[in-house]
């Protein structure tokens, strides 16, 4: 979701340090009372006994209460909305929600010329988040919008708290205010524009990289499927990082499991160092952490959540200079059809080995994979290189499966 574009107030001062809106997350159920009478704060939701769908952890919503902002009012007064709406918290909705119930409401960000809204550093629900006046708010935000606009957050540099960073209107904020509907699916968006005759205008968008969701995905046989996406937001119990047998994570898809999992890189770099990582001899890191438990808020409140992420270090050439090795790549997709069960592999994503980097063509890897891989009773999700289209002749059963 594009949330860059100077806005200025009615003083020439910048607004929102680049954001284009104010994001507001609900039930679809809640739109069309949303559309017509605007979107309001806890606490006279209450007051006005409104019916509504909540998305939220009951124990979540219930210490917003306690917390108030400095001029003593709690935050049940104020309606809340995000600067950055893909943050840890709609990560947290999404575990337990389907992301066709979610829907995402950008506000006009002209909200932030008024005086009695306040701003939070940060989720507004954690002590550890300062709440301040607008003025003051404003300008912190701007330093921190290289934390709150992460695709990938951590509680190691405290990312995963400012990607919540809130702005906290009193009362309500009335319809008008309303300019675009965000949607995970354009299944979602048509069934919006036929059941909701109170868009007035408001436009709908499909955008499914802010609900963590695939561009593209096709199910080939029972418990296989191709994804167009990023693979590092599977919930797959083991994520395949491709890598060589000389200890280097220099580009692609090693590069940014070296950021993201330092740890796994670490247990990589001992492998090469001992020269045991060798083509078609695969190895797992089983991380005793998850990705979820990484990226959501809160996660142990949660009644069910991945505790664990496991990486498959897969090798698919000797060193990174050179091309893949497709005889090696077969060998290690046999090592995982002999070894999956026993090693207690859940479920499984991988990239398109040896494609990109490796220099390897789709049409020559992806039927190996898929006639490899098909054969595993657990499911599986290949992730298709992101360098070039595929064209589509390449990804039908006929052809992958023949």
């Amino acid at each position: 979701m594009p949330t860059t574009d100077q806005k200025t107030d009615r003083a020439g001062k910048p607004l929102a340090s680049g954001y284009r809106g104010l994001f507001y997350i609900t039930h679809i159920d809640n739109l069309p009372s949303i559309l017509r009478h605007g979107i309001f704060c806890h606490e006279r939701i209450e007051r006005e006994k409104i019916q509504f769908t909540p998305i939220y952890d009951e124990a979540i919503v219930a210490g917003r209460r306690e917390r108030k902002v400095p001029d003593g009012r709690s935050l049940w007064s104020f309606a809340n909305f995000f600067f950055q709406p893909r943050n840890a918290m709609l990560y947290r909705v999404l575990l337990e929600k389907s992301s066709n119930e979610i829907a995402i409401l950008c506000v006009n960000p002209t909200l932030l010329n008024r005086n009695d809204i306040y701003i939070a550093l940060g989720g507004a629900g954690s002590d550890r988040s300062p709440i301040v006046p607008r003025d003051d708010g404003l300008k912190r935000i701007l330093r921190l919008k290289k934390y709150i606009d992460r695709e990938w957050w951590s509680d190691v540099d405290d990312s995963k708290r400012l990607s919540m960073a809130e702005c906290l209107v009193p009362d309500s904020v009335s319809p008008d205010m309303i300019t675009t509907l965000y949607v995970a699916s354009h299944e979602l968006r048509e069934r919006l524009l036929k059941d909701i005759p109170e868009l007035n205008g408001v436009s709908i968008i499909p955008d499914p990289y802010t609900f963590f969701k695939p561009e593209f995905e096709k199910r080939l046989a029972e418990h296989l499927s191709l994804i167009k996406g990023d693979m590092f937001f599977s919930r797959m119990h083991t994520l395949t990082i491709s890598v060589n047998c000389v200890g280097v994570m220099g580009k692609g898809v090693a590069s940014r499991a070296k950021y993201l999992f330092p740890a796994a890189y670490v247990y990589y770099q001992d492998l090469c160092r001992k020269r045991t990582l060798q083509l078609g001899r695969p190895y797992l890191y089983k991380r005793e952490n998850s990705v979820e438990v990484q990226l959501a808020d809160e996660p142990f409140s949660l009644p069910h959540v991945n505790t664990e992420t496991w990486y498959l270090l897969f090798p698919t050439k000797h060193h990174w200079r050179l091309r893949a090795d497709l005889a090696g790549i077969k060998q290690g997709l046999q090592w995982i059809q002999e070894n999956y069960r026993k090693e207690g592999i859940q479920s499984l994503a991988l990239p398109a080995l040896g494609c990109g980097l490796g220099w390897l063509e789709w049409r020559e890897v992806g039927p190996v994979l898929c006639q490899y891989l098909s054969t595993l009773d657990i499911p599986v999700q290949i992730y298709l290189p992101t360098e070039k289209e595929i064209p589509r002749e390449y990804l039908t059963k006929e052809f992958l499966l023949p």
